[in-house]
């Protein structure tokens, strides 16, 4: 009988291939993972407006600067008038003249002798301070009283500073001066911050206005005169205690400064092999903290808060230093300089107007809101502040959002930790971020 070698249908030798699922279409498809762009800032970089020339001495009716900025409506006048750009284009135009030039850069012969007198100026504020010592309040961290002693002397000496520069009358010298004895800080609430900073650039702007510092000294202005200012600012604040001037500046850029990190961006455009993450090398910091604005910046901030890194105490400061260039680092300090300076009401609204820095028609007055200028706010005494346009009345050392919350000033703090250390007691207990 013959074998039968079929084998059976079911066999697995002969099952079609189509019995096997074919899985290539069923498993996800692995595509290369890329980053995501960062997002685009929806702001665009401000234009530098074009400086205009020195108004004509005749057109000119000296007075003494006070508050114009007393409510939304007269902040838009503001952030729309002539004064606006004059002083965007000064400020940028500082900015400009320091691209890629480090402070050494700048040699005496650079120096004219309006800027010397200045330097001169400046040194005569630092006797100042030294005549004037600070008032024994034991282990506080709050503004030292002292520190209205030193503004009361200023005040009775810096008339012969400003003859010295050539401001020609006494009614000019009051417009002046009202700018410059600001640039320390305030006297009542003994703080200090970028509003402060920014009167010490307006009487700067002042003296271009009447004529007696010129556009060629632009780059000794910010190179020799402004770093002049700030060793100078970092003495008072330790000296004085000087609080911060608003709740916010602990959370924010700086606690006290804004303009090294713009003039300080400009410098290191483009450096060869200092970048923004730079920031973070202890050594490149000491090496060019000296010659760069934003890194001496950088550095004195590390060197006045009680906890270590940048990502802590400044986180703005980290965030920004992963950006790929200074370019970018400038653009965003330009930026900040219009929407976190002069577009916000808490700053402008102690912004003085006179003749030489004009308020614009329209603007409120002091006496419209029946408001005590700058210098005369009682101390502990009643205020009358505005938020939102609306005018309110609260205590001066008060915890407002408006006006902000009384922060102990860091150097404060780092000054009396070292004391502490000196004397061998124990340190003060810390208080995050300060």
């Amino acid at each position: 009988m013959p074998s039968n070698t079929s084998q059976s249908p079911d066999s697995p030798a002969t099952a079609p291939a189509a019995s096997i699922p074919d899985l290539r279409n069923r498993l996800p498809k692995l595509t290369p993972r890329r980053r995501a762009p960062p997002p685009a800032n929806p702001l665009p970089v401000p234009e530098t407006p074009d400086l205009p020339s020195p108004p004509d001495p005749s057109t000119l009716s000296f007075r003494k600067p006070t508050r114009r900025i007393l409510s939304q409506h007269d902040h838009e006048l503001f952030l729309s008038s002539p004064t606006y750009k004059l002083l965007v284009a000064f400020v940028f135009g500082l900015t400009d003249s320091v691209v890629d030039t480090a402070v050494s850069n700048v040699s005496e012969s650079d120096v004219s002798p309006a800027v010397s007198s200045i330097l001169e100026i400046l040194d005569k504020v630092e006797d100042v301070v030294r005549r004037s010592p600070p008032e024994n309040q034991g282990d506080s961290r709050f503004g030292n009283k002292g520190f209205r002693d030193f503004l009361d002397l200023a005040a009775t000496e810096h008339t012969s500073w400003h003859k010295q520069l050539g401001v020609p009358s006494d009614e000019a010298i009051t417009e002046l001066s009202t700018y410059f004895l600001q640039s320390f800080g305030n006297r009542t609430r003994i703080d200090y911050g970028s509003g402060h900073e920014l009167n010490f650039i307006v009487w700067l702007l002042c003296l271009y206005q009447l004529n007696l510092i010129k556009r060629s000294d632009f780059r000794p202005l910010v190179l020799k005169v402004f770093t002049r200012y700030l060793a100078l600012m970092r003495l008072i604040q330790s000296t004085y205690y000087l609080e911060p001037a608003g709740s916010h500046g602990v959370w924010g850029l700086d606690d006290y400064q804004f303009l090294p990190f713009l003039f300080g961006a400009s410098q290191l455009l483009h450096h060869p092999f200092i970048r923004p993450l730079s920031i973070h090398q202890n050594l490149i910091l000491e090496e060019y903290g000296k010659d760069y604005l934003y890194l001496g910046q950088v550095n004195f901030v590390n060197s006045v808060k009680n906890v270590e890194g940048l990502r802590w105490h400044s986180p703005m400061l980290d965030d920004i230093s992963s950006a790929k260039s200074w370019l970018k680092v400038e653009d965003g300090m330009r930026r900040m300089f219009v929407a976190e300076v002069l577009k916000k009401l808490p700053v402008m609204q102690h912004f003085l107007f006179g003749s030489l820095v004009p308020a614009e028609d329209g603007m409120s007055t002091e006496e419209d809101f029946g408001v005590p200028s700058e210098d005369e706010e009682t101390e502990g005494g009643e205020v009358v502040v505005m938020v939102d346009g609306m005018r309110h009345v609260h205590q001066m050392n008060s915890w407002g959002d408006c006006c902000g919350i009384k922060v102990p000033s860091s150097v404060a703090a780092a000054q009396e930790m070292k004391k502490r250390m000196g004397g061998g007691k124990e340190g003060l207990r810390r208080i995050p971020f300060d």
